[in-house]
Order: C-alpha cells, then sequence, then structure tokens
C-alpha cells in the first residue's frame, strides 16, 4: 500500500505531519503524486481553530483528527477500475489535500492545460466556488458589487464579477494590503473599514442607488446585517463566505421590506449532471477556470506571497493563524 505523508489536525490549534498508509485507488478513483497545494485561509484555518458551534454543520465537518487541503496538483500515478479519460502520468488538479500522496475520486480530477502551471493550477478549486457564486448572482451588464473580504475567494470573485460586467465593484476589507490585491484584480474602488462603516461610502460611489449585488467572503456571521443595508430594494445578497455562527438580523427591515434575495452559495449547489438548462457543473467549471488561466483571462500567480516545503506545513498554518492578513497565497511544495 502506498504511504503518504501529509498535514493533520490533531486537535484545535494543534497540527502535525503524519505518515500514514493510503489505499490502493478503488473503482474510478485516481491514485496521484502530489506536486504543490493551496492553503484555502477561511475553510481551514476554520477548522484549525475549532471554534465551532456545537450541532451545527461546520462542529459534523470538522472532526479530529482532520487533514486539511481541497486544492491539489500532482500527477497520476496509478488508476482504479473503471476510470476513462485519464492515464499514469498525466498532470491534474483535484479536491485532494497537503499530501504526499492523495487518492480522488476521478469525479474531483481535471487534467491540467499544458500552458498551466502547477502553482497557478492549485487556484482552480478557489476559482470554481467564485464562478459558482458569481453565476448565482445572476449579474448583467453594468450592475454594481460590493465584495467584502478581500482574501483569495473574495479578490478572485471582484476579479470574475469584473469580467462579467459589473461596474463598479467595491472591495472592502480591514487590511490595506488585502485591498491592493483587490484593486490589481479588477476592484474599482477599495474600502478599508469594517462593513457597519460602509454604507455611506458606497451610497456615494454608486450615486444613491446601492449596490444590486452585495457578496459576503469573510465568512463572519456578523458583517451579514450591515451588508443586507448596501443592497438596493431588490438587490441579491450572495453569501460566498462560509459563515461560522449565528447572525442577528432584523428579517422585517432588513430582508421583508426591501425584498431582499438571500442567496447561499456553497461549492455543493452546483449542478451534479449537465442538463440543457444547467450545464455549470463542478466538472465544467473547473475545466472552464483553467482555460481561463490558460488564455491569460485570470492571473493568478500575483496573489501568492509565501512558498512553504511540504514538511513545513504546521509551521505556514501557525504563521496564518497568528496573522491570516500577512499572508494571501500561501503554496505548501512536495517536490523538494
Amino acid at each position: 500500500m502506498p504511504i503518504a505523508r501529509g498535514v493533520v489536525f490533531t486537535g484545535a490549534r494543534q497540527v502535525a505531519m503524519e505518515e500514514r498508509e493510503l489505499p490502493n485507488p478503488g473503482p474510478e478513483e485516481v491514485l496521484i503524486r502530489t506536486h504543490c497545494s493551496l492553503i484555502s485561509t477561511g475553510t481551514e484555518l476554520s477548522a484549525f481553530g475549532g471554534n465551532l458551534r456545537p450541532g451545527s454543520r461546520w462542529a459534523q465537518y470538522v472532526r479530529y483528527p482532520w487533514r486539511p487541503g481541497y486544492s491539489n496538483v500532482g500527477t497520476v500515478v496509478a488508476l482504479g477500475e473503471g476510470v476513462t479519460g485519464l492515464e499514469v502520468g498525466r498532470r491534474v488538479v483535484s479536491h485532494g489535500g497537503h499530501a504526499s500522496l492523495v487518492v480522488q475520486k476521478q469525479t474531483l480530477v481535471q487534467p491540467v492545460p499544458d500552458g498551466v502551471s502547477d502553482e497557478d493550477a492549485t487556484f482552480c478549486t478557489l476559482g470554481v466556488i467564485c464562478l459558482n457564486g458569481v453565476r448565482l448572482a445572476r449579474l448583467q451588464l453594468g450592475e454594481s458589487v460590493v465584495v467584502c473580504g478581500a482574501g483569495l475567494v473574495g479578490v478572485l470573485t471582484a476579479d470574475l464579477a469584473r469580467k462579467s460586467g459589473a461596474w463598479p465593484v467595491i472591495s472592502i476589507d480591514l487590511a490595506p494590503a488585502r485591498l491592493e490585491f483587490a484593486r490589481a484584480h479588477g476592484a474599482s474602488y477599495v474600502l478599508g473599514m469594517g462593513a457597519d462603516r460602509a454604507e455611506p461610502d458606497v451610497r456615494r460611489i454608486t450615486k444613491g442607488r446601492m449596490a444590486d449585488v452585495v457578496f459576503e467572503v469573510t465568512g463572519d456571521p456578523a458583517v451579514i446585517a450591515p451588508l443586507t443595508r448596501m443592497a438596493r430594494r431588490l438587490g441579491r445578497v450572495i453569501l460566498l463566505g462560509s459563515p461560522r455562527g449565528l447572525t442577528e438580523i432584523d428579517f422585517h427591515d432588513e430582508v421583508h421590506t426591501n425584498g431582499l434575495h438571500i442567496i447561499g452559495a456553497h461549492n455543493s449547489t452546483h449542478t451534479p449532471v449537465e442538463t440543457p438548462y444547467n450545464v455549470w457543473t463542478m466538472q465544467r467549471d473547473r475545466e472552464l477556470f483553467l482555460d481561463l488561466l490558460a488564455a491569460g483571462e485570470v492571473y493568478v500567480g500575483g496573489l501568492i506571497t509565501h512558498r512553504f516545503s511540504g514538511e513545513e506545513g504546521p509551521a505556514a498554518f501557525e504563521q496564518l493563524w497568528a496573522d491570516r492578513t500577512r499572508l494571501m497565497g500561501v503554496v505548501l511544495d512536495w517536490t523538494r
């Protein structure tokens, strides 16, 4: 059986390297030798911190020992029975974790175009999350957008919203360095403040109309109520940041009387099968995002601020926990 080295959260705020046996790939599964993996600073740091409401879906999802990661690029080294369209030696992106070897279902694996680097390809899963959120927003040319949160998902969301015809795109974050990334990737205005203070500026920038679409990309439940006040009547509020905890909101005043549409945009809301009415499965969005990278329509290389070896994975998580605003894209290299 193959032996993998990988990052594991043994408990809340406890991270280590482990060595464990992997099963040989079963039917429709693929064994991948990892080149590099990208840390998702939202989901994975939430699991690392461990302060999750008992009984919530977060608490059901994160059970220690927990193996983080879902943005993996590597080479196929073995195929299970029934796998089609892939071959040993093919470079692929998958939902595999931070480990030297991973086993993945074929449905979660996508070939990487030759013109896309390993590091760029690690952004594919986050790109797919953002594509799904922007589509659910049903953006039209010239609609104004607010994106609250300028981490990796927030910056990519602003970029894809701008490419979908949004104008203006307003990015909100407390960290000045993050806002510079947002400005470089599609935001037409940046506001360095909390969501609770941004409403007057949004009103000014939108000429009093307020935003057609507001994206919540922080995961902080406290920002949701202020964000609803930035949307116009019958506007859309897209919950893309997987909020962690309870939100206090007056639904009559903030939602009901304004006819707001509040839309959950978890990655699992992709259509499971392609139909004439909705072709955008997760696989189609993976293919699209990689094609956009290959064509130079989306640029992610500038979002990488730190690189660690795979064995330094625990140190990377400790640094992110200490100050996630200082690090943006963090890549683990499993080839050294």
